[in-house]
C-alpha cells in the first residue's frame, strides 16, 4: 500500500488522571456553579470523542442532532429524563442519550466520564 496513510489509534489507558482543559461555567445552572473540563482525544466531521467532567450543580441538557454514548469513570449524581425517569450515574455506568432526548443533571460529586458524539443521520 505505497503511499496510503495509515490513521494513527488513540490511547489513554488513564482516563481518569488525564489533565482536561477548563471550558467554564455550565450556563445557565439551575443549582451550584458546575464548571465543564474537556479533554478531546478524537474529532472528525461525523462526531468526537473524549473525556468530559464537571463539578456539583445542577442543569439541563439535550441532545439535538447527534447522539451521545456516555462511560463514566468517576463522580456521584442523577440524570433525570424530561419524562421523569431517574439514572444514577457513578463509576461504571454506561448511558446512550438518543437525538431527542432532553432532562436534567444534578451533580453531587465531579463527574468524568468517557464519551463519544456522533451526528444523527437526516431521515
Amino acid at each position: 500500500m505505497t503511499g496510503t496513510t495509515i490513521p494513527e489509534i488513540v490511547y489513554d489507558a488513564a482516563p481518569g488522571a488525564l489533565e482536561l482543559t477548563v471550558l467554564g461555567p455550565r450556563i445557565p445552572a439551575l443549582a451550584g456553579a458546575p464548571v465543564e473540563s474537556v479533554h478531546v482525544l478524537h474529532r472528525n466531521v461525523a462526531g468526537r470523542s473524549g473525556i468530559w467532567e464537571c463539578t456539583p450543580g445542577r442543569f439541563d441538557s439535550a441532545r439535538n442532532g447527534d447522539t451521545e454514548l456516555m462511560h463514566f469513570i468517576a463522580g456521584a449524581g442523577t440524570i433525570t429524563t424530561a419524562d421523569g425517569t431517574v439514572h444514577d450515574i457513578r463509576p461504571g455506568v454506561v448511558l446512550v442519550a438518543p437525538d431527542g432526548w432532553r432532562g436534567t443533571w444534578d451533580i453531587r460529586e465531579t463527574v468524568r466520564k468517557v464519551y463519544t458524539i456522533w451526528a444523527t443521520p437526516d431521515e
